[in-house]
């Protein structure tokens, strides 16, 4: 199972079974195309996993509802989850690469065990601009996220958005996510 950046269009990229993707987008655009991921990522018999900054938890909500999506029946189940920053990267109020990843697999390898065919993870990264020790190992994760990835049938998208992160960062990601 190869890992593959986001080809042409966020549509052909969500099309893929399995990925490491990334997402580099203006804010509002980036927006709308995570609507589209956040659809796509609940058919049935899939998983969703939401990684979000706590501040937008509700507005990442809504966006779901706003898509047709019955948020509440579909977290009720577990085919939703929405978890802020400090549940996972940046819980303990740093980030350590070795525990996240390992959680992070963890949330890959619990989707078939809970008879899910795919879990869509979808992160958005500014957790790595919040001024925590341990931040800095974010492109050094990134490229360890590809050892992980294609163990599984799940799609991994990494949502920077492109206002907030400097050139240097961007760069490295897009190093980080192979063709």
């Amino acid at each position: 199972m190869a890992t593959r950046v986001i080809p042409w269009s966020l549509q052909e990229a969500i099309a893929q079974a399995t990925s490491h993707l990334r997402l580099l987008q203006q804010r509002r655009r980036g927006a709308q195309s995570a609507s589209l991921v956040l659809q796509r990522g609940l058919r049935p018999g899939d998983k969703a996993f939401h990684l979000v900054n706590p501040e937008l938890r509700e507005d990442h909500l809504k966006r779901l509802a706003e898509a047709g999506i019955n948020v509440r029946e579909t977290m009720d189940t577990g085919q939703l989850e929405v978890r802020p920053w400090q549940d996972a990267p940046l819980r303990g109020g740093r980030f350590d690469q070795e525990t996240w990843l390992a959680a992070f697999e963890q949330v890959l390898k619990s989707g078939p065990g809970a008879g899910y065919a795919q879990t869509r993870f979808l992160a958005h990264m500014e957790w790595a601009l919040v001024d925590l020790p341990g931040v800095e190992d974010l492109i050094e994760f990134e490229a360890r996220v590809n050892y992980v990835v294609p163990k599984y049938d799940d799609i991994v998208i990494c949502a920077y958005d492109l206002s907030k992160f400097g050139a240097s960062v961007v760069m490295d990601a897009l190093r980080t996510h192979p063709p």
